[in-house]
């Protein structure tokens, strides 16, 4: 595996665009830095290998690219502790590998995109402190094998549904801090 990893330095100002065009990497791992700027929006077009993106803690801005969903057989997805904002686009539906998704403390916005329960391989779902509002998808209880699912510190309103109880692999369900309403005996 081609791995290209400056984790845990000092290293300041934006990714330069020429890492996405080695064609032979399968890792990205610039974790906890002081990386800024914006991800490039073809980011997956010179990288047809990527397994894992690691860019969690740093000072990246601007919106999740939709070109993150050509890259097909993208396996984990690390973005939490930055200054992410928009929407989750409903591309990210077609990332059908992906196992591990943290795009945890940013400042999306918007609502869960149904299509998040296309992440039919994803275990571990992590969307903490950020602006999402809307009630929980149906879809995302549809994922049999997600084990971790938190959402905590957003603004999801509305019930919550009884196909949680499809989620037979639970081991952490983290839903506070939200307006969720209702009921329920577990």
């Amino acid at each position: 595996m081609k791995i290209l990893s400056i984790q845990v330095n000092q290293l300041t100002g934006s990714i330069p665009f020429t890492v996405f065009n080695i064609s032979r990497i399968e890792v990205i791992a610039f974790t906890d830095n002081s990386l800024s700027g914006y991800l490039p929006n073809g980011l997956c077009n010179g990288l047809p290998i990527l397994k894992g993106i690691y860019l969690s803690t740093n000072k990246l801005r601007g919106h999740m690219p939709t070109s993150l969903s050509n890259c097909s057989h993208l396996q984990i997805l690390s973005l939490s502790e930055n200054e992410f904002d928009g929407p989750i686009h409903s591309e990210i539906g077609r990332l059908s590998n992906l196992q591990l998704l943290f795009v945890g403390e940013n400042h999306f916005t918007g609502i869960i995109p149904q299509e998040i329960g296309n992440l039919v391989n994803l275990g571990e779902l992590w969307m903490e402190k950020n602006q999402i509002t809307g009630s929980l998808p149906i879809s995302i209880f549809n994922i049999s094998l997600l084990q971790i699912l938190s959402l905590s510190f957003n603004n999801l309103s509305g019930f919550l549904p009884r196909e949680i109880g499809n989620l037979t692999k639970m081991r952490h369900l983290r839903i506070n801090g939200n307006k969720l309403i209702g009921t329920y005996i577990f």
